[in-house]
This record gives structure tokens, C-alpha cells and sequence, in this order.
């Protein structure tokens, strides 16, 4: 499996507007893309969004801890609690994009060996976070991981895990080999196959069609 880069982090959410608005008023993001099941939001659609699924509730965190959004200025605050257990940080770190993903962080129960088992779905092995926590990376972003019990909880806030690759089909069979594919999604910009990743964090891998026009 070869991702590229991280493409999105998706939630299930019993109610996504108020998430929306924070996100496009307060941290320089716009909607992308409304359907009558999500929201699409981010900086640029080529770069590292967010995707709020709407969902019956109330939402588990499960393995979800935070996400951390990319800035070039060492921010006033850097932490927000959004609700419904969706928490955001901003990182200072140089991006050719604001507000682009910078990591996720996923509880794990053993984040060393959760760590090395990413590999085997394509994620590059990284140093540890300041922190300590180990990390892998897909195209300069991360997934790192805290220790905790991700557990497997029936609505989880955490719907996926979204990486960008050339090849749809390749990673078809691969996901059929290695006995994790769990569906296969044609949509009108994208076609994209889910799997079942370590800790049962589900993981997408997203082809942009040709005819792609998302802003």
C-alpha cells in the first residue's frame, strides 16, 4: 500500500453544524462540500479537511483523542474543545497551506506495536512527538499514538482515517489479500476502498477522479 499524503479525518456526529461553523468562522476553514449526510470542511480541497458525518448520538470517542491543524504563527490558543468529544489543537510548524492536518492522535493499547503495525497499511515509520508518543507519517502528517484503551464502541466519534493514493484498484487487492477490506465507495469526485486498520480504526484510500473540482 502507498498513500501519499493524509487526505482527511472523518467523525460521526450527532450534530455537525455547530462543529462547522467553529471550524469555518474561528480556524480560517471553508465548506467544501454540504450533502444531506456531511460536511466537507478545510483550508484547501487538496489538502487536509475534515469530514462531518451526521450520525445518530451521543458519539464515543473510542480511539479518537485529538486532531491537530498545521499553522505558520505560534497560535494565542492552541487547544479547543469543539463538543461532543471533538477536540482540536493547533501546532506551530512551517505549511505551505494553514490549517492543514499537521496529526491525529488515537489511543492505543500498546502504541509502540500499534505504531508498527500502520506500516503494514503503507504509514512511514517517524521519530516520537515531543512528547514521546510514538508516531508514523504519511506525506509530512501524522498519526501518533497515546496510551489508553481505544476500546470498540458501538457510535464511535471516529468514522475514518482518509489518505490520498494514485490507485484505487491496487489497493483493492491488496485489502482483499491481506483480509481487511471492508467496502468499496464510487462517489462523484472520488472512488475510494475502506479497510479495517490496527485497533479497528478504519482507514480510506482515496483517489481523486480526473474530473475532481472541489475548491
Amino acid at each position: 500500500m502507498e498513500p501519499k499524503t493524509l487526505d482527511h479525518v472523518a467523525f460521526w456526529l450527532a450534530d455537525r453544524e455547530p462543529i462547522a461553523r467553529f471550524l469555518t468562522s474561528k480556524l480560517g476553514m471553508h465548506v467544501i462540500d454540504r450533502q444531506e449526510n456531511f460536511t466537507l470542511v478545510g483550508a484547501d480541497a487538496r489538502r487536509g479537511k475534515l469530514t462531518l458525518f451526521s450520525a445518530e448520538g451521543p458519539r464515543e470517542p473510542g480511539a479518537f483523542k485529538h486532531v491537530a491543524l498545521r499553522v505558520s504563527e505560534p497560535p494565542q490558543k492552541d487547544e479547543f474543545d469543539l463538543g461532543q468529544d471533538l477536540r482540536i489543537r493547533l501546532v506551530a510548524a512551517p505549511t505551505d497551506t494553514e490549517y492543514d492536518l499537521d496529526h491525529v492522535a488515537l489511543f492505543s493499547a500498546d502504541p509502540a506495536l500499534t505504531a508498527k503495525a500502520y506500516e503494514r497499511f503503507g504509514f512511514d515509520p517517524a521519530l516520537s512527538s515531543a512528547e514521546g508518543h510514538p508516531r508514523v507519517q504519511v506525506g509530512g502528517a501524522y498519526i501518533e499514538f497515546h496510551p489508553g484503551e481505544p476500546g470498540d464502541p458501538d457510535k464511535p466519534l471516529l468514522n475514518h482515517l482518509a489518505v490520498l493514493v494514485d490507485s484505487v484498484d491496487e489497493h483493492i487487492a491488496e485489502a482483499e489479500d491481506m483480509g481487511v477490506l471492508e467496502n468499496v465507495v464510487d462517489a462523484a469526485n472520488t472512488r475510494a476502498v475502506f479497510v479495517w486498520g490496527p485497533e479497528r480504526v478504519r482507514i480510506e484510500y482515496v483517489e481523486h477522479k480526473p474530473e475532481f473540482a472541489l475548491t
